[in-house]
């Protein structure tokens, strides 16, 4: 069979929101004070995107063992 879509997409997900944490937890506070009332939105998409691209790799992980005789 051939490559599940969920695993790049899950590889993907994860490597763009461990970039956007890093970014959030180094950018300066003071520019999330004036733009986002105070929330620091790279931060928190940055998780949310880590958390959905593990799972789709899990999902993938769990299909392919699965799959295999």
């Amino acid at each position: 069979m051939g490559l599940d879509i969920r695993l790049p997409i899950g590889i993907i997900f994860s490597i763009y929101g461990v970039i956007l944490m890093v970014y959030g937890a180094v950018a300066d506070a003071a520019i999330f004070q004036e733009k986002s009332l105070g929330v620091n939105i790279d931060l928190w998409w940055g998780v949310a995107m880590l958390i959905f691209g593990v799972f789709m790799a899990t999902l993938a992980f769990r299909a392919s063992r699965r799959s295999e005789p």
